[in-house]
């Protein structure tokens, strides 16, 4: 490979990833929009935003898949907490109203 197509390879890489990038915030916003209902059931069930059970089931879930995937575990695990944090952030606000 050559400095022009090592150049063409990196700017074509880079539109993929932006392109990927958008489609992952429409995907958070979607799974962070989930947090009326399950704020609204958990109102109803008298349960608690924090679940330890269903983050346990998640991190499981993610290790098996890590694993499937060929892809770092802890880097993907963080990246769950991170969005269940976002949405316990946003299930806070529902029940605050």
């Amino acid at each position: 490979m050559n400095k022009s197509e090592a150049l063409k390879l990196l700017i074509d890489s880079r539109c993929k990833i932006d392109e990927i990038d958008d489609e992952l915030i429409n995907l958070i916003i979607k799974r962070t929009s989930l947090a009326t209902d399950i704020a609204s059931a958990k109102m109803v069930l008298g349960k608690d935003i924090h679940d330890a059970d269903r983050e346990i089931y998640i991190q499981d879930k993610i290790k098996t898949l890590a694993k499937k995937k060929n892809i770092n575990e802890v880097s993907l695990i963080n990246i769950m907490n991170i969005l269940t944090d976002l949405n316990k952030i946003e299930q806070k606000k529902i029940l605050e109203r």
